[in-house]
């Protein structure tokens, strides 16, 4: 069986997000994490596997993740 291939994006807006580090706890593939100001910041891209737990878990809607699927 052949996978497609994706491309996967991950948005967060800053304005939105309060910091409260669910992402971070709930990413599977520890995509997330935060900076020295507590912000959150995609340190893995490469490792985002599109699940979109963190977007759904996101009490802020501060994240949105985009996935396309290269044929």
């Amino acid at each position: 069986m052949v996978l497609p291939i994706q491309t996967v994006t991950v948005l967060i807006s800053q304005d939105w997000c309060k910091k409260c580090g669910i992402c971070i706890a709930f990413c599977p593939e520890k995509v997330l994490d935060s900076d020295e100001f507590g912000r959150v910041v995609v340190t893995k891209p490469d490792q985002c596997i599109g699940c979109k737990i963190c977007e759904r878990l996101c009490p802020d809607f501060a994240i949105n993740i985009e996935v396309i699927n290269d044929e």
